[in-house]
């Protein structure tokens, strides 16, 4: 375990931090940090989700019964596609899956859970994946105490004070919604209407996934998803903001994320995901 927590930390130096998968396996390597405890327990973790490549949460849809099958949110650059990342254009529904994953409790204690089915994940428009999990959130809660984190139904508000929870780091991050973007181009990827933070919310590679939350309260209000690394233009690693005129901007240490609220624009009544609903805001 020393020797692969050596490896680890010669890659953190390399490492870039936007879409690249995270520096190591976060089951197999402990992640170091040089957070004190008292940091660690300014946040709450009670929901996090931790894989092996990047972060998560464990969330309900407003209304959704605890008799349901739980749910979780990520990143859709995180669902490991053999091969890569999915495509400009492409979108998964249904997919059954088996991913272990972790679930933090209050106290930090960790408990694998599992993933069935991935029931939404794309790169287009948002990069956001939602996976079914093979416990209800009932079952989880007998479990491991956990409750999940409300997914929030409403267009979160300029300058909202936030937290950014990384499973895969056990790390928190705390600044304010700086505004948003009316697209952020990254390679060959497009995310519309994104979330730009304030500086003090400095993610890093094995934050991606991780649920933005409303500072104080159990309400998520986006997914954690990129940074510009090194002040590139538009390419890997380094995305742009693109304005409504055309315009391209694109500053080093800047991070983004993705807003969620829109999922229920596609959601049928039993919260089920159909592309074909009338005012469906997800790409299909």
């Amino acid at each position: 375990m020393k020797i692969a927590l050596i490896a680890a930390l010669s890659l953190i130096s390399t490492a870039t931090w936007a879409l690249p998968r995270a520096p190591f396996n976060a089951f197999e390597v402990q992640a170091p940090t040089t957070k004190s405890n008292a940091a660690l327990t300014a946040y709450d973790f009670e929901g996090i989700i931790k894989l092996d490549n990047c972060s998560g949460s464990l969330i309900q849809f407003n209304g959704m019964p605890d008799t349901a099958k739980a749910i979780v949110m990520t990143n859709g650059h995180c669902i490991q596609k053999p091969g890569g990342f999915l495509a400009p254009g492409e979108v998964w529904v249904n997919r059954p899956v088996s991913r272990r994953m972790k679930v933090f409790d209050k106290k930090m204690k960790l408990t694998d859970i599992m993933a069935t089915k991935i029931l939404f994940a794309t790169m287009t428009n948002t990069d956001v994946a939602y996976y079914e999990m093979n416990n209800t959130y009932e079952e989880i809660f007998a479990k491991t105490a956990v409750r999940p984190f409300a997914l929030d139904t409403t267009r979160p508000i300029a300058g909202s004070q936030i937290d950014i929870i990384s499973g895969y780091w056990d790390k928190g991050y705390s600044c304010n919604i700086d505004g948003f973007v009316f697209r952020i181009k990254e390679d060959a990827w497009t995310w519309n209407d994104s979330i730009r933070y304030t500086s003090t919310c400095d993610t890093i590679g094995g934050t991606s996934g991780s649920p933005i939350i409303a500072r104080g309260e159990r309400r998520v209000v986006g997914v954690n998803n990129t940074s510009n690394e090194s002040g590139g233009r538009c390419t890997m690693n380094n995305p742009c903001e693109v304005r409504e005129n055309g315009e391209v901007i694109a500053t080093k240490g800047v991070r983004y994320g993705q807003q969620t609220f829109n999922v229920y624009t596609c959601l049928t009544m039993d919260f089920k995901f159909d592309l074909k609903i009338r005012g469906c805001e997800l790409p299909r």
